[in-house]
């Protein structure tokens, strides 16, 4: 119930500290890493994976690798790809994730077939269907090694001590520029906001009545009727229905529970729960909600998003801004979203944003069934370098970006080319670097390292509206919105804790999803009267699950976290 969050992921989860994840992890800045990879290059770790054992002559190999989110090939010509094949040797056979993740996970671990590399999942750490890492690592990947320093002992599993999962995000060096968000929040569209003269939306209440009001006023958006909210609640990303009450009383993204004074305790039952879906059922009352919204997929869902008819959602940035990228293209500017950290009231402070954490159980994880573990390390190791990381983040100097004075930047037209789906099938390795290990912050020259959070380059790209937008608040970025985040507890987030499959809390909360998903629409789409009936329903359905089997788990987790990631 938490997410990748993340980030994922912009799926670009790289501009995350002091933002907010639903996917991204522990830890905070790493100055010393960036010094540490620059040692470890020195002592000869630059070594190319294709090379490594063959001189100077490259040997071509291939990795099948297996993404768990659905997502398109790159085309045959990608440049980033090709660049990866001449240099290294290495090519990619990309297996993305098609229909329901569960079902899929069942079938490859029934008849163990796994690929070479897999991303990260608790499923797949409890099927054995990963390698340990730390040996290999310790011998032929001192880049890594220097790279994940400080994060050790949190990589670790703490079933077994073992480490499976390379993370992908949660990693900083350097100074961390915050001009793009990434987390959780109620998000409306700018028209919207426009169209009342930017008003300040505080409240739940407050941001349902401009969508109703705007709704009303415009009942289609071009040619297609207005659709006020949608809510995703498709496999693994269920957070669109599960997670805002939360954050409604001022508390940040922990998953399925909410942590008081270090107890953690769901609050899928509770009253300020409550409150939330009977605000649901009473906008559904209203046709705000849109009426396929609970037997779509997440490819349906992002059609909408990407049509420009859908004025308000929950949900995190990197879920869907592939949708906005697609409006932006369309030159549908003012069709995309700012995040709001709504409250149910103003006495409340928000809590969405938090400081960026390590993302723990994402990434890439090394397969029992890969032919050539050690080539795959070796390649890793390389690819964290940081001539590699910025030819990930920015592209190829001269055909991508600029430099001026140092400083990297894009003209326009290589801002419109990164901002195209299409576009970034040929000349992005962003499915693969999306789950790679990944230096974020910035790099040893002071660039940033992802175009939206370099300063100059986030305002020189500002279209403008986005300018009016920001000037009618008095912000410089969307960040801006948010309140400034506390310091994390120690063993936050609470989402990233592995119940472990097959067990008492792991069938408890899997009980408990399953509970969610078929009583919440269900009070949602109920007549008002009905309501109070199918909540209590709800209610005593999860007292007859062993909840306290779940919440036993997360805070013996809490406390371990606590006692071993403390410095």
């Amino acid at each position: 119930m938490g997410g990748k969050s993340k980030r994922t992921f912009k799926v670009s989860l790289i501009t995350l500290l002091s933002l907010s994840f639903a996917l991204a992890g522990c830890g905070g800045n790493n100055n010393s890493n960036t010094k540490d990879n620059a040692k470890a290059e020195e002592n000869g770790a630059a070594q190319t994976a294709g090379a490594a054992d063959t001189g100077d002559k490259i040997e071509p190999f291939n990795i099948s690798v297996f993404l768990g989110q659905a997502g398109q090939q790159p085309t045959p010509d990608n440049k980033i790809y090709k660049k990866i094949k001449d240099e290294t040797g290495a090519s990619f056979n990309f297996e993305f994730l098609a229909g329901d993740i569960n079902q899929k996970l069942g079938v490859m671990i029934a008849g163990q077939d796994y690929p070479d590399m897999m991303t990260g999942n608790t499923k797949l750490t409890a099927a054995g269907a990963y390698i340990p890492l730390e040996d290999l690592i310790e011998e032929h990947a001192p880049n890594l090694k220097a790279h994940y320093a400080d994060y050790w002992n949190m990589m670790k599993d703490p079933n077994d001590g073992h480490i499976y999962i390379l993370p992908n995000y949660g990693v900083y060096n350097g100074k961390v520029n915050s001009s793009w968000y990434s987390g959780p929040a109620f998000w409306i569209q700018k028209a919207v906001l426009k169209e009342f003269g930017y008003p300040q939306v505080k409240t739940l209440d407050e941001y349902f009545d401009l969508i109703e009001k705007y709704k009303e006023k415009y009942p289609k958006i071009d040619g297609s009727p207005t659709i006020g909210f949608e809510i995703l609640n498709y496999d693994w990303k269920n957070w669109g229905l599960f997670n805002a009450p939360q954050h409604l009383i001022g508390h940040p993204n922990d998953g399925g529970v909410v942590v008081k004074d270090g107890v953690a305790e769901i609050f899928a039952d509770k009253d300020y729960a409550k409150k939330y879906y009977q605000k649901l059922n009473e906008i559904n009352q209203k046709g705000l909600i849109d009426k396929e919204t609970f037997v779509q997929n997440y490819d349906q869902y992002m059609a909408k998003l990407s049509s420009g008819t859908v004025l308000g959602m929950f949900d995190q940035h990197w879920n869907f801004n592939a949708a906005e990228d697609s409006l932006t293209t369309q030159g549908k500017i003012e069709r995309t979203y700012v995040g709001l950290p709504l409250v149910y009231d103003k006495a409340t402070k928000d809590y969405y944003r938090d400081l960026a954490v390590l993302n723990l159980n994402n990434g890439f994880g090394i397969s029992i069934n890969a032919k050539d573990p050690v080539k795959i390390i070796k390649l890793l190791d390389t690819l964290i370098q940081e001539d590699w990381q910025k030819t990930f983040s920015w592209g190829i100097e001269g055909e991508d970006y600029i430099v001026e004075n140092g400083r990297f930047m894009r003209t326009q037209e290589q801002r419109d080319n990164a901002a195209d789906a299409t576009w970034q099938l040929a000349n992005k390795a962003k499915a693969l670097f999306d789950f790679l290990p990944k230096t974020e912050g910035s790099f040893s020259d002071g660039n940033s390292t992802d175009a939206a959070a370099q300063p100059e380059e986030y305002k020189a790209g500002l279209k403008p509206f986005d300018k009016e937008v920001l000037d009618a608040y008095g912000f410089d970025t969307y960040v801006d919105f948010f309140s400034e985040p506390p310091a994390n507890p120690i063993y936050y987030p609470a989402w990233s804790i592995d119940l472990i499959e097959g067990s008492d809390a792991k069938i408890a909360n899997t009980k408990l999803t399953e509970l969610q998903t078929k009583f919440l629409p269900k009070a949602i789409l109920a007549s008002p009267e009905e309501f109070d009936s199918v909540w209590t329903d709800y209610v005593g359905e999860i007292k007859k699950a062993n909840v306290k089997a779940y919440e036993d788990k997360i805070n013996e987790q809490i406390k371990w976290r606590i006692d071993n990631w403390s410095k």
